[in-house]
């Protein structure tokens, strides 16, 4: 079969408080706002993914409640399943990945993150399933 390019899966968390506030963090490597998230680990399921990486990015545990959308960044091939999560305990810290960690609201999320990251915020307020494409930045037609 030839070296066709593989594709990675990664998971995200979008976790919001009871006053609407987003969790956010900075990410170390490119300094870009973004919710915390990163590559699914072979021996775990989606929602163990996400809660290891919110716990690993912000030292926050979390409760899954359910997928909000699939997103497909078509430069890197990379996949990503991002939940809708809520807070259950910890603080937040900065750690090595996450260089600050905050929370926003939508309106901020929108001037803060690169528009192909913002809508992973913005759909988990919403009662569907979105499934998007993009190149890393902005969101490309279906």
């Amino acid at each position: 079969m030839g070296t066709t390019p593989k594709h990675s899966v990664s998971v995200a968390g979008i976790v919001v408080r009871d006053d609407g506030r987003v969790l956010v963090i900075r990410r170390d490597d490119n300094g870009h706002w973004e919710a915390p998230g990163g590559v699914l680990e072979l021996d775990e399921s989606f929602e163990d993914g996400v809660r290891r990486e919110i716990r690993e990015e912000t030292g926050l545990e979390v409760t899954v409640e359910r997928l909000t959308g699939v997103y497909k960044n078509l430069t890197h091939g990379i996949v990503a399943l991002v939940y809708r999560c809520r807070p259950t305990e910890g603080i937040t810290h900065p750690t090595a990945e996450a260089h600050e960690v905050g929370w926003m609201t939508r309106e901020e999320v929108k001037s803060a993150m690169n528009p192909a990251f913002a809508v992973r915020v913005l759909d988990a307020f919403d009662d569907d399933t979105h499934s998007r494409v993009h190149d890393g930045i902005n969101l490309l037609p279906p």
